[in-house]
């Protein structure tokens, strides 16, 4: 055991480096899994942040858009007060020395995405804007005197007493090592989503719903967590994580054909291509499912110039062995985004003392049950800003000791089989489409691979996520944004609603869905 008077922030991204500078004199200890700025969603984000930046746009403008993409359960109140501050986080961040993209006369160049009424997402280089923030935030971090940052390093469970956290568990991230405790102030949870739990997803390696799990089993309330947003077109190339094929592509005329070459799209929504994200991503799985592969082809659109206009596309392609001239692409349904997470409070604060949290980690009732495009770098600039300021009020010297540590022998190698196995099932029976008795499957099979991997903390983290997701969704009894029931296949206004639970309820529902299969 280590006592420092050090906060600890958990995980590495966007909202972990904001608060460690916006907490700043104050001592910060950074737990970082990989080396800074690698393995971080944040740094994947193509798309930008969303703010009212141009002269006809209004924050109200942009809460609206936010509530109607939410699908009814986008809580206003939040929805008002970070469309409200999103441009002085711009601004900000321009100052610490993000190159946004700016016109001749020096004003950011906004672009407008899926479901904006208005053109207001801040780029970086087209499609680099979560790469170029970070770099600018991990500039400024290794030059904070006050921050301390411990790299290959992961948190894997919280000390708590009387519904207090007084510490975190950590271990070594590149290797096996037993656990050690470090005794802090107070802990901010900023460790990313849980997309790894599924077998196609766009999310960094080791982003496996962790964080959220291990909150979970120390008792922290969790809202939403049955809304999970799938990108419907990844490429389906066999890399894992899956890259992204630009929703660009289809807005610039790129049709979904499957492997007949029917443009299925056409006979699943009025909009076809250009349909909502979840219409799109469940027509896209069906055909999957149906073993009819879908492609996408941006042969007539766009013909030789999806190369020059769309590198990073033609980059993937190349690696593939794709010529997306001549050929369309192999797309899948991947899981980009986490709506659930630890239930937040306007400050960050969980139902834990001593214990905040921001970014995809969190649910805040922002999203609801459909994240509006590019909203999710602005949550995790607000709330990790909101977090370090309520933070403020902890007792902290004003300087600390660096913290120096030594990780005993034990722990073990993650079961790659039996973290297949888990994004398989979760793929299979807990994503772009649930029912049921898929649901239950899912339930007790996540059961019998805990049981199986019982000493081992980080796939308990996982397997207290997945069962969270799967609870939650057998229990919401009707289809709302990124979850879809096919036995529920229409929303129900008496169900317009946030979900909040606890990891003991939702193990009362998956012990009742193990017993009634068994």
């Amino acid at each position: 055991m280590v006592e420092t008077g050090r906060i600890v922030i958990a995980g590495a991204g966007l909202g972990a480096l904001y608060a460690a500078l916006e907490l700043a004199p104050r001592p910060v200890l950074v737990i970082s899994p990989e080396t800074l700025g690698e393995g971080a969603s944040s740094a994947w984000a193509q798309g930008g942040v969303a703010a009212a930046m141009a002269n006809q746009d209004t924050p109200e403008a942009h809460a609206a858009d936010t509530l109607q993409a939410g699908a009814g359960t986008v809580d206003p109140e939040v929805a008002a007060m970070v469309t409200r501050v999103a441009r002085e986080h711009i601004v900000d961040l321009t100052e610490l020395g993000t190159p946004f993209d700016r016109d001749a006369e020096g004003n950011y160049v906004m672009s407008r995405e899926a479901a904006h009424s208005a053109a207001r997402v801040v780029r970086v280089k087209g499609d680099q804007a979560g790469d170029q923030i970070m770099r600018t935030l991990i500039a400024a971090v290794r030059a904070a005197p006050s921050v301390q940052v411990l790299e290959n390093t992961q948190a894997v469970r919280l000390e708590t007493g009387d519904g207090t956290v007084t510490g975190i568990w950590i271990s070594r991230a590149d290797t096996p090592s037993a656990p050690v405790l470090i005794k802090a102030p107070g802990v901010l949870l900023a460790g990313g989503g849980s997309g790894g739990l599924y077998a196609h997803t766009t999310n960094p390696p080791r982003i496996r719903g962790q964080v959220i799990g291990f909150a979970a089993r120390a008792g922290a309330r969790i809202a939403d967590p049955e809304f999970v947003q799938f990108h419907p077109t990844a490429f389906d190339i066999g890399e894992d994580p899956a890259p992204l094929a630009t929703e660009a592509l289809r807005g610039e005329g790129a049709v979904l054909i499957n492997a007949d070459g029917e443009r299925f799209m056409l006979a699943a929504h009025p909009d076809a291509e250009l349909a909502p994200r979840d219409i799109v991503a469940r027509a896209i799985f069906a055909e999957t499912q149906a073993g009819r592969r879908p492609m996408l082809d941006t042969r007539a659109a766009l013909g030789s110039e999806v190369l020059t206009r769309f590198p990073t596309v033609a980059e993937t392609c190349a690696r593939a062995g794709i010529d997306p001239v001549q050929e369309p692409i192999p797309v899948a349904v991947a899981a980009h985004y986490h709506m659930g997470g630890v239930d937040a409070d306007m400050n960050g604060r969980t139902s834990l003392a001593n214990l905040w949290v921001c970014g995809e980690a969190s649910s805040t009732g922002l999203h609801g049950a459909n994240r509006l495009a590019s909203n999710g770098l602005l949550e995790a600039l607000v709330y990790a800003r909101n977090a370090a300021q309520d933070m403020s009020a902890l007792q902290t010297p004003e300087h600390a000791e660096q913290v120096r540590l030594s990780f005993p022998a034990g722990g073990q190698e993650l079961d790659r089989e039996a973290v297949n196995t888990l994004r398989k099932i979760m793929t299979a029976h807990a994503g772009v489409r649930r029912t049921a008795a898929g649901l239950k499957q899912a339930l007790s099979t996540i059961a019998r691979l805990e049981a199986e991997q019982s000493a081992d903390e980080n796939f308990l983290n996982m397997c207290a996520t997945a069962t969270l997701i799967a609870a939650a969704a057998l229990r919401r009894e009707e289809s709302r944004g990124g979850h879809f029931r096919d036995d529920f296949p229409m929303a129900d206004p008496a169900q317009a609603h946030r979900t909040r639970i606890t990891l003991d309820e939702a193990l009362a529902i998956r012990a009742g869905a193990v017993k009634e299969l068994t």
